[in-house]
Formats: C-alpha cells, sequence, structure tokens
C-alpha cells in the first residue's frame, strides 16, 4: 500500500465534510451565550433578594426603634387619667365644699383607677398579711414572737411587693412569726 493510499482512507467519503469543528465551536458559542444569559437573570434575582433583605432590615430596625421609643404608650395613656384624677381632688381640697369625706373617696377612687392600670400591664400587688414567709417574694424586716400565729407566717405587711407577669420587681417588706422563747 502507497502512502497516497492511506490518505485516501483517512479523507472523508460519500461527500462527508470537514465542518464538524466549526458546528462544534457554534453549538458552544450558543451554549455560552444561553450561560450567560441564565448568568445574568440569576445575577438580576440576587440584586432584588438583596435589596429586599436590606430593606426588610432597615425595616425591622425602625420597628424596633419605635417600639423602644413608644413601647410605653398604652401604659402612659392609662396612667393619664389617674393624674387628673389627682389634679382634680388636689384643686378640690382648697375648697370650702370638700369636706374629709369627700377627699377619701376621691382618693379610694383614684388609687382603685391606678390599681386597674397596672393590672392591665400585668403588675400583680404582693400583699402577703397571713401566708408563710417566701423569701424569693418576701423581704423580712424583723421577726416578732407571736403565740397566736405560727412560725414563719407574715404578721404585718410593712411595704406591699410588686411583680410584673410573675417576675419580682419589689419583694413585699413584712415582719414574721417566731416562736415565743426562740
Amino acid at each position: 500500500m502507497n502512502p497516497s493510499d492511506m490518505n485516501n482512507d483517512l479523507s472523508p467519503q460519500d461527500g462527508a465534510t470537514t465542518d464538524t469543528g466549526a458546528a462544534g465551536a457554534d453549538d458552544l458559542q450558543t451554549r455560552l451565550a444561553e450561560a450567560e444569559q441564565k448568568a445574568g437573570e440569576h445575577w438580576e434575582l440576587y440584586l432584588r433578594a438583596r435589596a429586599d433583605l436590606e430593606n426588610q432590615q432597615r425595616r425591622m430596625a425602625r420597628e424596633l426603634e419605635n417600639a423602644h421609643k413608644y413601647g410605653l404608650e398604652r401604659f402612659v395613656n392609662e396612667l393619664l387619667p389617674v393624674k387628673d384624677s389627682l389634679e382634680l381632688g388636689l384643686a378640690a381640697s382648697g375648697t370650702e365644699q370638700s369636706g374629709p369625706q369627700a377627699l377619701r373617696e376621691g382618693m379610694e377612687l383614684t388609687l382603685r383607677m391606678l390599681g386597674a392600670a397596672l393590672e392591665k400591664f400585668g403588675v400583680r400587688e404582693i400583699a402577703p398579711q397571713g401566708e408563710v414567709f417566701d423569701p424569693q417574694w418576701h423581704a423580712a424586716v424583723s421577726m416578732q414572737e407571736s403565740a397566736a400565729a405560727p412560725e414563719n407566717t407574715i404578721l404585718h405587711v410593712m411595704q406591699k411587693g410588686y411583680a410584673l407577669n410573675d417576675r419580682l420587681i419589689r419583694p413585699a417588706m413584712v415582719v414574721v412569726a417566731r416562736a415565743p422563747g426562740g
């Protein structure tokens, strides 16, 4: 076999063309263009999502700031009528028409208004007269001998305590019973 015959064996036969390399390059170019288009679309989606996230973070920070700044607004609105009542009572005390009974009734009404306002916001009064001493809720000011009350029972509440949603704000100041001679 001569070398020219070998070349004939490797050359395209039956009218086939040698454009397979060009067709593959065109296919790659098309695929590259599609991939670039998809990458651009994904980049746009990423930028929108990032902008949405940043906007949401700013909005949440603003809402948190407002919550801190104006969180007591409802509480203040509940206390304002109590202040108004105290001011009216003070003004009425200067007149001759206000007797001690009228002033007392006004003070009792104002105290009830204040108690109701505090209750609305989860403030609970701790007045443990006659209860067993509990150091988590009570602060013993002194101990007093008592034959009438069992040991460690609260005899007198010197100052009421307060809890906010079951969290101690101020313990009740109390006098606790102890056994005689103990």
